[in-house]
C-alpha cells in the first residue's frame, strides 16, 4: 500500500485507536500482569469480528421466536453485513484487507455449498437468504478468520521468518482446499498435508517485535492453537442450533477430529492474507538483536519471494 495516502490514513487511525486502548489498559493494570493482560487484550481486539459474530449467534438463539416475521438466519445476515460496514467505516480493517478477506469469504461459501449438499452438516432453520441450503451469513464466519489474521499481524507487528518460498505456500494452500472437496471421491490425503505443513513451515517462527523483549512461537504450533479456538467456536455454533453435523445430537460436542480440518484451513486463510501482508514475511531468519536500529526505526528487511 506504499504511496496510497488513503490506506495509510486508515492504518494510522486504526493504530492510534489501538495504542490508546493499550495506554488505558496499562494505566489500570498492575505492572506484574500488564504484559500478559495486554497480550490477551490485543488477541481479543484482533478477534473482534469473530467474537461479535459468536455473540450474534448466542443472542439470537436466546431471544428469537418462531412467530417473528424475520427469520433468525436472515437477521444474522443483516447483522454480519452491518458489522463489516462498521469495520470499514471505523477503519478497523483497511480496504486492502477487506478485499482479501472477501476472497476467503467466497472460497468458504463455495465449500459450504458443497459440504451441505454432500450431507456433512446442515442448517436446519428456515430462511429467505439461503442459497443451496446455506444461509448467506456463513461466509462471514470464514471471513472472521481472515479478519483475525490480518488484524493480529498488524496489531502485534508480527514477523514470519524464515518464510518458505511463496509459490510453495500457495501450492500447499491450494492442495488443502482441493482436498476438502476431493476426499469425497478420492483418497483423503490430509495426513500427507499435515506432514507438508511441518516440512514447509517447520522452521518458520512468528515473532512479535513491538515489545521490550521479542518473543516467538513456531508457526505450526500457532496454527494448532488457532484450530482449537475455532473448534470452541464451532461448539458455540452447534450449541445454539445454528448448524449441526450429520449424526450429532443436540447436546453433543463437535468431534475433536474437526481440529485437523480447522488446522489445515487456517493455512488457506493465512496464505490468502499474505497477499496484503507481504512485508511481514522474511526469507531469512529473524535476528532479535536487529529488531530496531539505534534510532529506533525498523531495519531493512528482505521479504519472502
Amino acid at each position: 500500500m506504499k504511496g496510497d495516502p488513503t490506506a495509510q490514513t486508515r492504518q494510522t487511525a486504526t493504530a492510534a485507536l489501538e495504542h490508546a486502548l493499550g495506554d488505558a489498559a496499562r494505566a489500570w493494570l498492575p505492572a506484574p500482569v500488564a504484559g500478559f493482560a495486554l497480550f490477551v487484550l490485543k488477541q481479543l481486539w484482533a478477534a473482534l469480528f469473530g467474537l461479535l459474530i459468536l455473540a450474534g449467534l448466542i443472542l439470537t438463539d436466546a431471544i428469537w421466536q418462531d412467530g417473528w416475521s424475520l427469520a433468525r438466519y436472515d437477521a444474522l445476515v443483516i447483522y454480519a453485513v452491518t458489522l463489516q460496514v462498521l469495520f470499514l467505516a471505523f477503519r478497523l480493517e483497511t480496504w486492502a484487507e477487506a478485499r482479501v478477506i472477501l476472497l476467503f469469504h467466497l472460497t468458504g461459501t463455495v465449500m459450504e455449498w458443497f459440504k451441505v449438499s454432500a450431507g456433512s452438516w446442515a442448517y436446519p432453520e428456515a430462511s429467505l437468504l439461503k442459497v443451496f441450503g446455506v444461509p448467506l451469513f456463513t461466509g462471514f464466519m470464514y471471513a472472521s478468520v481472515g479478519s483475525y489474521i490480518a488484524r493480529v499481524v498488524r496489531i502485534f507487528g508480527l514477523v514470519f521468518a524464515p518464510y518458505p518460498p511463496l509459490w510453495l505456500t500457495f501450492a500447499l494452500a491450494g492442495a488443502i482446499y482441493v482436498n476438502f472437496f476431493s476426499h469425497h471421491f478420492l483418497p483423503d490425503i490430509r495426513l500427507a498435508l499435515f506432514a507438508a505443513t511441518i516440512l514447509i513451515y517447520g522452521r518458520t517462527r512468528i515473532w512479535t517485535v513491538q515489545t521490550a523483549r521479542p518473543r516467538w512461537v513456531p508457526l505450526p504450533l500457532a496454527a494448532l492453537f488457532g484450530a482449537f479456538a475455532l473448534w470452541v467456536a464451532e461448539n458455540v455454533g452447534t450449541g445454539t442450533g445454528t448448524w449441526a453435523y450429520a449424526g450429532q445430537g443436540a447436546l453433543d460436542w463437535v468431534s475433536l477430529s474437526k481440529l485437523g480440518s480447522w488446522y489445515l484451513l487456517i493455512y488457506v486463510s493465512f496464505v490468502t492474507v499474505t497477499l496484503v501482508s507481504r512485508e511481514a514475511l522474511l526469507s531469512a531468519p529473524f535476528r532479535p538483536s536487529l529488531a530496531t536500529t539505534p534510532a529506533g526505526s525498523p531495519p531493512s528487511r528482505s521479504p519472502a519471494r
